[in-house]
């Protein structure tokens, strides 16, 4: 099984220097090897694959010998994300999707290069970066596992973060008979059939009013300024903090829900269709139910208990006593059944009949 782990790195000045220039030669590569493969299949009608660009791409370094600047596998890893990301639009127009084009990468745009085997090594609070040198590294939790690959990560803030992908063994928990079901809201982020509710959070729209102060300094501050780029560096500020206090509420309530439960059943929303809906679109984004529901995943995949997806249709309307259709509007908060009398909460009678079409999903 693998595991991502996700540190701080604390590089010297001389130190991002190195790193950023690795990052606009990665740049260099993936457009390079983009516009090769395009004009190629554009001119003659070939595919070039995977195999032909990492040939050329030895031609490249003898006439551009800054490349060598950079760990060889690294610059393979490029070529092989250029190679993917065709993949992705084959299989995305085979399916009928909205294919969209690889893309080129702007100045800046280009924000993480992969060690895939070797070129690094951890010792203590010291990650050895080949090309680079020893980076200061804050490990707040031990990796458990065998480090397969590495990958530094620049944010919109400046920031360096390394992640590593783990193989290694879970322990699940001991087996759990419990079961629940869970509805989503937006007034309560979720329902449980228990009748529990957790409450939303709302990070967005906590942090609305400085969001907008800081995207009115950066709208008036003037282009190729240092006072735009200033600005421009606040307003990421606050999307990353926003971010992560999201992400950080959805690892600590998924660990609660996994440690309680052995099986957990949550609707399969549609996530884009419902954000079609103007007056919902902001709190639908805020909450991030589909973040959630694969963090959950996450955490039932190494405990030993299982995630189970089913169709949302009528689980609001129907009584979850009696199986009949009771219609509601979205403004009805109780679920009051008048065939047989059920009196109860509207999301915990949903919460409870997506518990019952989980279990019957299991025979």
């Amino acid at each position: 099984m693998l595991k991502a782990y996700r540190y701080r790195l604390y590089p010297s000045k001389s130190q991002v220097t190195l790193l950023e220039q690795t990052l606009e030669i990665c740049r260099w590569v993936y457009n390079d090897t983009l516009a090769l493969r395009k004009t190629a299949w554009e001119q003659e009608q070939h595919s070039i694959s995977l195999y032909e660009t990492n040939k050329i791409l030895t031609q490249w370094k003898k006439e551009r010998p800054d490349l060598n600047r950079v760990h060889s596998q690294v610059l393979q890893n490029v070529q092989m994300r250029v190679d993917l990301a065709f993949k992705s639009y084959f299989r995305r127009v085979k399916a009928g999707e909205n294919p969209g084009y690889p893309r080129f990468k702007g100045k800046g745009r280009y924000d993480s290069f992969t060690y895939p085997q070797s070129g690094f090594k951890l010792d203590g609070d010291r990650l050895h970066l080949s090309k680079i040198g020893d980076v200061r590294i804050v490990l707040h939790r031990p990796i458990e596992g065998r480090i397969k690959t590495l990958t530094v990560q620049r944010s919109s803030t400046g920031k360096w973060y390394a992640c590593f992908s783990v193989e290694y063994e879970p322990s699940p928990l001991p087996q759990k008979e419990t079961t629940v079901g869970v509805y989503f809201g937006l007034e309560s982020f979720a329902t449980l059939s228990t009748g529990e509710k957790i409450e939303n959070p709302r990070f967005f729209r906590t942090d609305e009013k400085a969001l907008a102060k800081a995207q009115r300094r950066l709208s008036k501050a003037e282009r190729g300024t240092p006072e735009r780029k200033k600005a421009r560096k606040i307003v990421a500020h606050v999307h990353e903090r926003i971010a992560n206090r999201r992400l950080d509420f959805a690892h600590q309530t998924s660990r609660q829900l996994v440690d309680r439960f052995g099986i957990i059943v949550f609707e399969d929303l549609n996530i884009t269709n419902m954000q079609k809906n103007p007056h919902l679109a902001k709190s639908i984004a805020d909450v991030a139910w589909n973040q959630f529901i694969t963090v959950t995943k996450s955490k039932a995949e190494e405990a030993g208990s299982r995630v189970i997806l089913v169709n949302p249709r009528n689980t609001s309307q129907m009584c979850s006593r009696c199986g009949m259709i009771v219609a509601k509007e979205l403004s009805d908060r109780v679920h009051s059944c008048p065939h047989c009398g059920l009196m109860m909460d509207r999301d915990q009678n949903a919460a409870i009949n997506i518990m019952r079409l989980g279990l019957q999903s299991l025979g």
